[in-house]
C-alpha cells in the first residue's frame, strides 16, 4: 500500500527501489493488459492510490465518520506534498475538483475593469477559453492568438499585450500539439509587461520539473487524472501568496473562514490562504487518491529542479518521433529541444486517424484522436518495446 493507505500521512513516501521505467511499471497494474498510450487524456490509476482508494472505502463503510479526522489529516498532506512539487508554500495551494475551477476562480474573482484584456492562445483546451471569455459581459476582451505550425510564438503573445492586459494565461503543454513552453520565459515576458501569469499545468505536471516562482508563475492550475496519476475529480490550485487578497472570494464556506469547523460562529474572516477556495466538503476519496499518486511521483524522484520521469517520457516520444518520421508521417507540432513533451499527434498519409484508433485499440494499445490526427501520450512505466508493438500494428495497415 501507498503512505496513505496505510495511514501515514505525515511523511513523503520513500524512494522506489529500481530505475525507471521498472519501478514505476510495477506499480501499474494496466501495463499487463494495454499498451497504454493515452495519459494526455485520463491515466490509468498506480495500485497505491488503488488502495489507497479501498482504504478510503472500508473505512467510509465500516466506520463513518469516526475517521473523519484522519482524512483531513490526508488533505494536508497532499496540500504539503503539491507543494513540494512545484517549490510552493502549503498556503498557496488550495484543492479543487478540476482544472475549469482554478480558472474559473482567477477569472471570476480578479478586480476587473471595463477594457481590461486578458491574452492566451487560440488553440487552447476550452477550459482555458471559455472562462476569460465568459468576461465580455464585464468588459473584459479575450485576445486569442493563432497558432500556426503548433509552434507557440512567445513574440506573438507580447505583441497582443498592452497596458490593459491584466493576465496571459496558457498551457504549459499543448493538448493536441504537444508544444511544451518555456515558463520562465513567459514569466519574465509577463513581468516585463506589467500583467500576471496564469498557467494551466495539466498536461505538464507531474512530469517536467516546475518551480513556479524561480519561474514567475503567479496562478496554476491542474486536474490530477493526466500525469500526475490520480483519480477524476481532484485537482489543485496555487496562488502567489501576494495576490490572495487581490482576488474576489467566491464559493466561501465553512471551510473558507478562520473558524471552521466551529460552526457556531459565524465571522467572515477568510483564511489566509489559498484553500478558503475550498468552500466546504471535499472529494475526500479522490483527493487521499491524489496524494497516494503524488507520493509515488515523489519517490520516483520528481521535484521542481528534476525528473527522472521527463528524462523517460522524452526518449519515448523522440523515438515515437524518428519512427514516424521514417513512415512520412506529418506531426502537428515539430520536436525542438525543450519545446518537446510527452504528447506527440500525427497524420499518416492516405489513413483515416479515427480508423487508425479504431485498429490499435483492438489490438490492445489505446491512443487518442486530437486535431485529425493520432496522439499518443506515453508516461514513465511505458517502453520503447511498447513503441515497437505500435508501428508492428501500423505497419498491418
Amino acid at each position: 500500500m501507498g503512505s496513505l493507505a496505510a495511514g501515514n500521512t505525515d511523511s513523503m513516501a520513500p524512494p522506489l527501489e529500481g530505475g525507471l521505467p521498472s519501478a514505476l511499471r510495477r506499480q501499474m497494474p494496466i501495463a499487463d493488459r494495454l499498451v497504454y498510450f493515452d495519459h494526455a487524456a485520463v491515466a490509468p490509476l498506480p495500485a497505491p492510490t488503488r488502495d489507497a482508494i479501498q482504504h478510503w472505502l472500508a473505512q467510509a463503510t465500516e466506520q463513518g465518520d469516526v475517521v473523519w479526522p484522519e482524512w483531513a489529516k490526508g488533505l494536508e498532506h497532499l496540500r504539503r506534498t503539491a507543494a513540494t512539487l512545484i517549490g510552493a508554500q502549503p498556503r498557496e495551494i488550495g484543492l479543487i475538483p478540476n482544472t475549469t475551477t482554478g480558472i474559473s476562480l482567477v477569472a471570476e474573482g480578479f478586480p476587473w475593469q471595463a477594457g481590461d484584456n486578458i491574452v492566451t492562445l487560440a488553440n487552447e483546451f476550452p477550459s482555458n477559453q471559455y472562462p476569460w471569455l465568459n468576461l465580455a459581459s464585464r468588459g473584459v476582451e479575450t485576445r486569442r492568438i493563432p497558432v500556426d505550425g503548433g509552434m507557440v510564438d512567445l513574440a506573438a503573445v507580447e505583441a497582443a499585450c498592452d497596458s490593459r492586459t491584466r493576465i496571459v494565461s496558457l498551457s504549459w503543454v499543448g493538448f493536441a500539439t504537444g508544444w511544451r513552453i518555456d515558463v520562465a520565459a513567459v514569466g519574465e515576458l509577463c513581468r516585463r509587461r506589467g500583467c500576471l501569469f496564469f498557467l494551466d499545468a495539466i498536461q505538464g505536471l507531474g512530469v517536467f520539473p516546475l518551480d513556479v516562482h524561480a519561474a514567475g508563475v503567479d496562478f496554476l492550475a491542474a486536474d490530477g487524472h493526466k500525469w500526475m496519476l490520480g483519480p477524476e475529480g481532484a485537482g489543485v490550485l496555487f496562488i502567489k501568496h501576494e495576490h490572495l487578497n487581490r482576488l474576489r472570494p467566491l464559493g466561501c464556506g465553512w471551510n473558507s473562514v478562520v473558524a471552521g469547523s466551529d460552526y457556531s460562529r459565524i465571522e467572515l474572516t477568510l483564511r489566509d490562504e489559498c484553500a478558503r477556495y475550498e468552500g466546504g466538503s471535499q472529494n475526500m476519496v479522490g483527493m487521499l487518491g491524489l496524494a497516494a499518486s503524488l507520493d509515488l511521483l515523489a519517490g520516483l524522484g520528481v521535484s521542481p529542479t528534476r525528473s527522472p520521469v521527463a528524462e523517460q517520457v522524452l526518449l519515448l516520444t523522440d523515438y515515437a518521433s524518428e519512427r514516424l518520421s521514417k513512415l512520412g508521417a506529418t506531426l502537428l507540432a515539430p520536436r525542438a529541444g525543450e519545446h518537446r513533451s510527452g504528447i506527440v499527434t500525427f497524420q499518416l498519409p492516405g489513413r483515416d486517424p479515427n480508423e487508425i484508433r479504431r485498429q490499435l485499440l483492438a489490438a490492445g494499445i489505446v491512443v487518442r484522436n486530437r486535431a485529425g490526427g493520432v496522439r499518443i501520450s506515453p508516461h514513465g512505466y511505458n517502453t520503447t518495446d511498447e513503441i515497437d508493438r505500435l508501428f508492428d500494428e501500423l505497419a498491418r495497415g
